[in-house]
């Protein structure tokens, strides 16, 4: 990381405007999960919105706009590490094998729970967090995906 890091300064330092570089960074963060990335570059924070690829009802109607899988990461620290965030949406029978992928990678698992009931399949949310570059982080996801039954995809 320290190469990336070291090549973001070198470009800050020729006087480039800061918002190209984090733009950059928060794209090439959003290709390795095949997403598009969404700046806030007053905030310093980077986000990337995919979706689940199965079909869900909640209560017996269409409820597709909950299968999420939403990953950021805020300002980068002087040492090119940033607080990275995931929350994924998956079916019961994901949980163990997507988890036990995160746990590999050595992320932290934080919550593991459910936001409705009366799903059809059982869905629940995992939540993710790591303090590390932003990079690493992306791959580690893209990798522990490989768990699912199904990568997420763009959702735009």
């Amino acid at each position: 990381m320290d190469e990336l890091y070291q090549g973001y300064e070198d470009f800050r330092s020729k006087g480039e405007p800061k918002e190209r570089k984090e733009k950059s960074l928060c794209h090439e963060f959003a290709s390795i999960v095949h997403g598009k990335g969404k700046e806030q570059v007053e905030k310093g924070t980077c986000s990337v919105d995919l979706t689940r690829d199965f079909h869900v009802t909640i209560e017996g109607k269409d409820a597709s706009s909950v299968l999420v899988a939403h990953l950021s990461f805020g300002e980068l620290d002087n040492k090119g590490n940033a607080l990275n965030l995931s929350e994924v949406t998956v079916l019961e029978t994901e949980v163990f094998p997507f988890s036990k992928a995160l746990l590999q990678q050595e992320l932290t698992v934080s919550a593991i729970h459910n936001h409705w009931i009366y799903t059809d399949p059982t869905i629940l949310y995992i939540h993710v967090q790591s303090v590390e570059p932003p990079i690493n982080f992306a791959k580690k996801m893209a990798k522990a995906f490989s768990a699912l039954k199904s990568f997420p995809v763009s959702s735009g």
